[in-house]
């Protein structure tokens, strides 16, 4: 009786509720469609914020005062790149600049799906701000907005890739239990199958909640409006540092820190410095000459291209760069390279570099039994390796952060191109390739005779250890008999 009672009072709980909404239907405006959500891109959004954050922390004090004396400070660089300064930091301006280029194409691409018509004029906007200075929608934030932009974002790729470990979770319960459902000799198939049900329940209600507070619920417009004003300030902070054209938007200079090394002046309008500029005055100055001049872009992305006396140009810098570190790897064990391993090497080798190894082994004999000039090879080999292996480890980094696997991930590294083998000089490398080789070959020849003779030293000893023991056993039996 008393759940009948309760089922009634339900009912009749029920049947008012339904009743006031019907009533108080009328009065509902018709709301607007609903702005659509990133969804599944938000993990593409996610990869866009983190290269932004890392391209905001490139750029910050200690970064820039890195930047002006890191580049000729490498040894290999001044050997075999270049030890003019204004080139390398030019070439260093290039290639942050081709890199936020990339980043504003997909952020492009994105912007076609919002409902603001200035979001959707992204690309203009972005073309004319790097080719003019001119911010029209006023998307340059200052640095101190900046960095508070960039610790929202920060939280939102954080909470973007744990929802993305949490649906991968979620995909992987599910397929359990499919194949649990159709497992039918299983003795304890009900239990596993009611264990899986509540995980893939509580699982389901992590993941609603991740979505929540993760970009994948935010609409086109919010997320599109975050990157546009973060690659905004990133490329004016690009112009600022290398003091590239004649306008900036007075809302970055005044935030700067006051204990910043590179920094601007009262006066906002110009891009002069205290500590001047990364560029040198004398190109900019032939900068400003030019009446008709290309694209910001347009302009860098020229600059990247190498010259046609560069590994780059020859499509060779990676392949020289895996030599090298195979090379390092024989020189500092050159005992344990067999003959194989040997022709392996002789085969990754270029044919001008083929060519250079005869020239240079012509005459030299086969014998390699002086210690002494073993290891003033050693010590030769040691200091060219010192300069010229950082730039081949630098060549492999700086590949593998671009390959196509590596696209959603963030850099780990700052590796700029100008410190790897790119542009090096082709003669210049090759020589000090061919010159590894020849003390290679020596060392190795060296390491392989003192075996030999170590082995025909032992095989001797063994021999005379032997004989010594036959005739000792002879003149037992000897004695014995007598």
């Amino acid at each position: 009786m008393a759940f009948e009672t309760l089922l009634v009072k339900v009912k009749t709980a029920l049947t008012h509720s339904f009743d006031s909404v019907k009533i108080s239907k009328p009065t509902i405006k018709i709301s607007k469609k609903s702005k659509s959500n990133v969804g599944f891109l938000s993990f593409e959004i996610s990869s866009l914020m983190s290269k932004l954050l890392h391209s905001w922390q490139s750029l910050s004090d200690n970064n820039i005062t890195r930047l002006r004396n890191e580049p000729i400070a490498i040894e290999g660089v001044r050997k075999i790149v270049s030890n003019d300064e204004s080139f390398l930091l030019g070439l260093a301006c290039a290639e942050m600049a081709e890199n936020v280029r990339f980043l504003g194409k997909s952020i492009s691409r994105l912007s076609k799906r919002c409902d603001d018509s200035n979001l959707r004029r992204f690309e203009h906007f972005f073309d004319e701000f790097a080719d003019t200075g001119l911010d029209t929608p006023g998307w340059v934030l200052s640095c101190k907005e900046m960095e508070a932009r960039n610790k929202k974002m920060d939280r939102y790729v954080t909470v973007t890739a744990t929802l993305y470990k949490d649906m991968v979770e979620l995909t992987t319960l599910e397929n359990c239990l499919e194949k649990c459902l159709q497992d039918h000799e299983s003795s304890t198939k009900e239990q596993k199958i009611m264990d899986l049900h509540e995980k893939i329940f509580w699982q389901r209600q992590e993941v609603k909640y991740l979505k929540e507070r993760s970009l994948w619920n935010r609409s086109f417009d919010t997320v599109v409006s975050m990157l546009a004003r973060s690659i905004f300030t990133i490329l004016a902070r690009i112009k600022l540092v290398f003091g590239v054209g004649h306008g900036c938007p007075p809302s970055l200079p005044r935030s700067l820190s006051a204990s910043a090394t590179v920094y601007p002046t009262e006066n906002p309008s110009t891009y002069s410095f205290v500590s001047g500029p990364l560029k040198s005055t004398k190109l900019l100055e032939e900068e400003q000459k030019d009446s008709v001049r290309p694209g910001f872009f347009e302009s860098n992305s020229k600059l990247l291209k190498p010259p046609a006396s560069t590994l780059g140009a020859a499509a060779l810098s990676l392949h020289y760069a895996n030599l090298i570190i195979v090379m390092m790897k024989m020189i500092k064990s050159p005992q344990l390279v067999g003959v194989d391993a040997r022709d392996d090497l002789y085969a990754m080798l270029p044919n001008s570099i083929r060519s250079n190894l005869r020239a240079r082994l012509k005459g030299v004999g086969f014998s390699a039994s002086d210690p002494v000039l073993a290891g003033e090879w050693r010590d030769a080999l040691g200091r060219i390796l010192a300069w010229l292996s950082p730039l081949a480890h630098n060549m492999i980094k700086w590949q593998s952060e671009r390959s196509f696997e590596q696209q959603n991930l963030v850099p780990k590294t700052s590796v700029l191109l100008l410190q790897t083998l790119f542009f090096a000089n082709q003669e210049k490398t090759e020589a000090a390739v061919t010159e590894l080789l020849v003390g290679l070959n020596y060392i190795w020849r060296f390491e392989r005779e003192m075996t030999a003779k170590a082995l025909f030293e032992s095989v001797n000893l063994n021999g005379f250890l032997n004989l010594q023991n036959s005739i000792s056993s002879c003149n037992i039996t000897k004695y014995v008999h007598e």
